[in-house]
């Protein structure tokens, strides 16, 4: 059987990767030379790529023999029954397969039908799981964001992100070089871009579901929770991390994690003094102009979270835009052009364009969006450095920290790209780079007297600039 053929040969690459008797945790040979111990290292981080693809094949495997199961349980099953009688067939193919891989039968149900999404309908999803270059992680999220949409809908994103011949391929990292997370971030957002219902229809829906949530925990606490719309869940969470932020200090033995949930308790229950100033959070939202002025529903982003409504978008900013930065972006693809200044003080400016161009800490896999982070000189300028925006990033504190006190090290950046890493080991790890499209350009009303469409161009030259970046307080 193909099946079994396929399993045994993989048993055989996995013996072979520990060379048929050496023990996975065996210890590392005693070399007095560091040359040797160092390649015994680097093997064992080859043999941690190759477990990994050998995984992603095995998962490949595990799809093809559930959905084949389910195929043939089907086909022997009796002719089509009433509702009552499919579903008690339905039960038995998920209780069968649950006690099989000794899971829960929701897990089991979960299998099947994502072996059936990815067999059926996500061709390309499935084949980069068995070429070992995504993960089951990532390909569930294909099958998770998917949902909802039409079959053109999730070729197209598949074909975004796993076709390396699409005329729109993602840019930045490849989609199996992208921690889980950051996948699905990237995956969410192009549904909410593309999805065939627009945005705003969805939020409208969206926003009669908003509650607050109360769950009971052990050792007694709680978990209390608020579905929101996005706009006001950024803000609540920035303001309490700036609050937080404000009162860290040398005396202050709290962690940044237990102030920001004891000032949450305080203003919820109460507890601010009358008076007291309110700490200001920003926010960061990326608006296309269009959208600003009404001509178009496409979709602002909102730094942390996503695409978001654009009449929330001008909400947020005509309720709280009391200051705000412009940046330029171009509006062929959306990517910010460049801001040039040469000081050792990184201007205003330029940090600002260093929080569109990487929107979080470039060090692969983190999370940490742009307003914790620091502004960086790759190259010390003390070093010949300059204060040119090729030779800044904005990493988070930890990795900032990584850099001045460990072998990793940056890569120089680009105009458009962040900064990559080297690893002590001289391994070379790309930056997420930013998925920029071009914007939406609207449907403008004929001229008056010669029924010629006004041009788009000098729209744009009379009413606004091609984009702009607003920092709301």
């Amino acid at each position: 059987m193909a099946a079994a053929a396929s399993v045994a040969a993989s048993a055989a690459a996995i013996t072979a990767i520990f060379g048929g008797s050496e023990s996975a945790d065996a210890d590392p040979p005693e070399f007095g030379d560091a040359d040797p111990l160092r390649q015994f290292g680097n093997d064992c981080l080859d043999g941690l790529a190759e477990v990994t693809r050998a995984e992603a094949g095995m998962a490949a495997l595990k799809v093809h023999l559930a959905a084949g199961y389910a195929g043939a349980a089907e086909a022997i099953a009796v002719p089509p029954g009433s509702p009552q009688e499919n579903t008690a067939q339905e039960m038995a193919v998920v209780a069968e397969v649950a006690c099989v891989l000794t899971v829960s039968e929701r897990a089991a149900g979960a299998l099947l039908a994502e072996s059936q999404t990815l067999t059926k309908h996500l061709p390309l999803t499935l084949s980069a799981l068995q070429a070992g270059s995504i993960s089951w992680q990532h390909a569930r999220i294909v099958c998770d964001e998917t949902t909802g949409l039409d079959p053109a809908g999730a070729a197209a994103l598949e074909a975004h992100f796993l076709d390396p011949d699409a005329v729109n391929l993602a840019r930045g990292c490849p989609a199996g070089e992208l921690i889980p997370s950051r996948f699905r971030y990237r995956a969410r957002t192009w549904r909410e871009r593309h999805h065939p219902v627009s945005i705003e229809k969805r939020h409208a829906k969206g926003l009669q579901d908003r509650r607050l949530e109360y769950t009971p925990d052990r050792d007694g606490m709680a978990w209390l929770s608020a579905y929101l719309p996005a706009g006001q869940a950024a803000g609540i969470w920035d303001r309490a991390t700036t609050a937080a932020r404000a009162m860290q200090g040398p005396d202050e033995p709290r962690t940044l994690t237990q102030l920001r949930a004891d000032n949450a308790a305080n203003w919820l229950l109460g507890g601010v003094t009358e008076g007291t100033p309110s700490p200001k959070a920003q926010v960061l939202l990326t608006v296309p102009v269009f959208s600003l002025l009404g001509l178009t529903d496409e979709p602002a982003t909102l730094d942390g979270y996503g695409p978001i409504p654009a009449s929330m978008a001008r909400e947020l900013i005509a309720d709280g835009a009391d200051s705000f930065h412009r940046v330029l972006t171009d509006p062929r693809d959306g990517a910010p052009l460049e801001i040039g200044r040469t000081s050792y003080r990184v201007p205003t400016a330029m940090r600002q364009w260093l929080r569109i161009r990487d929107g979080k800490c470039p060090f692969p896999g983190c999370n940490n969006h742009s307003l914790d982070n620091e502004a960086d000189h790759l190259l010390a300028w003390a070093d010949g450095g300059t204060t040119g925006i090729t030779n800044l990033g904005q990493p988070c504190h930890k990795h900032h920290r990584l850099k001045h006190t460990s072998a990793w090290r940056p890569t120089p950046a680009t105009q458009n790209k962040p900064p990559g890493w080297t690893s002590p080991t001289g391994r070379r790890y790309q930056s997420e780079n930013q998925d920029w499209e071009p914007p939406a350009w609207p449907h403008l009303p004929t001229m008056p007297g010669n029924g010629k469409s006004r041009s788009a161009s000098v729209f744009l030259k009379k009413r606004a600039t091609p984009g702009v970046r607003h920092e709301v307080d």
